[in-house]
């Protein structure tokens, strides 16, 4: 066992399941076998697992590592919700279990969720913030209620070996230890969309050119990017006005770009700190090995120049506690570094993971130690900590970070921003959308004017509930017959950047799981499942279809 996944397994034992499938058992001689199998225990695996269950059907649930609940049990918290009356079936059950849990437990410091423009947001029977563990214990009821059995540490080969398909479907997946999983239904329900990419489904990864699908907020958008922008004119290079003395690091030396051109830049990630005051619970930051307050120039230059926002994305969320997320032009999105990530092997994403643990890491001790840093800001960022409570098997660091934006399926139908502003039709609507299409920033550069400038910061409300369909979730014909995808969906940049919200997830997964259980009860491919029987059995879990 791990020492990572002993917090998760513990909690599933102590409700009864048996845990099967680790990676120091013996290599198996014959493969699992179940009817539907998924991969990647993110929100949209749970709830896809539970809604094959629900219709009596045998499902795997495999997780690439030793925990379950994706960003929901490590420190997005503050959930990005967007307009909560478009929220049903598990995704609004979890919520509700979520103020059950704390109203039992007479809780209430309970800050309030994000508000929607325009929507009531009656949140009476619901609650959208959270604690990681909270997420993480209702997230084990539930597995433990419907009998499911997660196989944990199944780190799929990320090469065509990791898929065994024949005429079109799928046959079975394989662990990087050799433990294989056979299935009639596959369900990609990862970030990553691993098991679309080594099924050899298309996918998409960066941004498209504006061009390709008619949009205005796609690819290179230098001229839109107004938000978590410096405002004011901190100048980049080692020795300041002099551009041959170099570039300070993490700013690359320009020029701005065509506007709304392709490129493979990808949007900034980060770790979703949970941070508290508490002294009785306060565990101090560390200064990571390598530490180096040279990466953090820029940021003592901003300072210098008057700024003084970097705690407006504190959240708070239920006893003492923060959801951190990155604010402003220079925070804890380490801007630039993922790049490779999406289609990277193991060792390239965790030299990745390495960097950007650094970087944060880094950064939280140079606010509160580097004399570089104002003494005014030292003193507002002394009493923060990570929370002992939490992450109690990684030293307190969120076990995952918060991948926005890896694969993208491309299927006969992508999502774009045209269906999310309602100019085109969607069809076959299997649940709604509403948050902002919201991309962080992509780089740092020198502007024209020779001054720092980030670039790739979107967003834009759609301007309503939108339809999501089933369409999306479905690979082409050609490609794979017995896969949904639910995570990784097919759609534009822009278009995934509204979709990307763990609420949203949740509901394309048990519409994934609903979806796979009717194919094997009528003996169809994914692309001819009835939509008026899926529709009707959508309604009746409480799913949302229309605004």
């Amino acid at each position: 066992m791990s020492p990572k996944a002993s917090l998760t397994r513990a909690a599933l034992l102590w409700t009864g399941i048996a845990l099967s499938g680790s990676a120091a058992v013996a290599r198996p001689t014959a493969p699992v076998r179940t009817e539907v199998a998924i991969y990647g225990c993110t929100p949209a695996g749970i709830a896809a697992a539970i809604g094959v269950r629900r219709r009596n059907h045998s499902v795997t649930l495999a997780c690439r590592d030793g925990w379950i609940g994706g960003m929901s049990t490590n420190g997005l918290g503050f959930a990005d919700a967007g307009d909560h009356a478009a929220v049903g079936g598990l995704a609004r059950q979890f919520y509700r279990d979520v103020k059950t849990y704390y109203r039992d437990r007479g809780i209430t410091d309970t800050a309030a969720s994000q508000p929607h423009p325009g929507a009531k947001n009656d949140d009476r029977d619901t609650q959208w913030v959270f604690e990681p563990h909270v997420a993480e214990a209702i997230y084990t009821r539930w597995l433990a209620r419907y009998g499911i059995k997660p196989l944990f540490d199944f780190r799929l080969r990320l090469d065509r070996r990791g898929v065994a398909s024949r005429g079109g479907r799928l046959i079975e997946m394989v662990a990087e230890d050799g433990r294989r999983v056979a299935g009639t239904m596959f369900i990609d329900a990862s970030y990553e969309g691993d098991l679309m990419g080594m099924a050899g489904v298309s996918y998409a990864t960066g941004r498209e050119a504006n061009a390709q699908y008619g949009e205005t907020l796609n690819g290179n958008q230098p001229r839109n990017s107004v938000n978590h922008q410096f405002t004011r004119d901190v100048d980049p290079y080692v020795v300041p006005g002099r551009p041959a003395s170099g570039l300070l690091p993490r700013i690359e030396p320009g020029p701005a770009g065509v506007e709304g051109a392709a490129d493979q830049r990808v949007q900034a990630y980060t770790y979703r700190l949970c941070m508290t005051k508490r002294p009785e619970i306060r565990v101090p930051f560390r200064k990571p090995a390598n530490y180096d307050p040279k990466q953090y120039e820029l940021l003592g230059r901003y300072f210098d120049a008057g700024w003084r926002e970097t705690f407006r994305k504190y959240d708070p969320i239920p006893n003492g506690k923060t959801d951190t997320n990155n604010f402003d032009a220079f925070s804890f999105d380490d801007i630039g570094r993922n790049y490779a990530y999406p289609t990277g092997s193991y060792a390239v994403r965790a030299r990745i993971l390495d960097e950007h643990r650094t970087y944060q890491q880094g950064l939280l001790w140079y606010m509160q130690n580097d004399p570089r840093v104002p003494a005014d800001m030292r003193r507002a960022m002394a009493p923060w900590g990570l929370c002992a409570d939490e992450f109690k098997d990684n030293a307190n660091w969120p076990r995952e970070i918060y991948m926005r934006e890896g694969r993208r399926m491309v299927s006969d139908f992508v999502m774009t921003e045209h269906h999310l502003r309602g100019l085109s039709a969607t069809p076959r609507s299997i649940g709604l959308g509403s948050y902002n299409m919201d991309s962080h920033n992509v780089r740092r550069y020198v502007d024209a004017r020779g001054f720092a400038r980030n670039e790739g910061n979107i967003e834009v409300s759609p301007g309503r509930t939108y339809e999501i369909s089933y369409d999306a979730l479905v690979p082409k014909r050609s490609q794979a017959t017995n896969l949904l995808v639910p995570a990784a969906i097919s759609a534009s940049h822009i278009a995934y950047g509204s979709v990307r919200m763990e609420p949203v997830f949740t509901i394309l997964g048990e519409s994934a799981g609903i979806a796979a259980a009717i194919a094997i009860d009528t003996n169809v491919a994914v692309q001819d499942v009835s939509y008026p029987r899926l529709e009707q059995e959508l309604r009746t879990v409480g799913q949302i279809l229309h605004p």
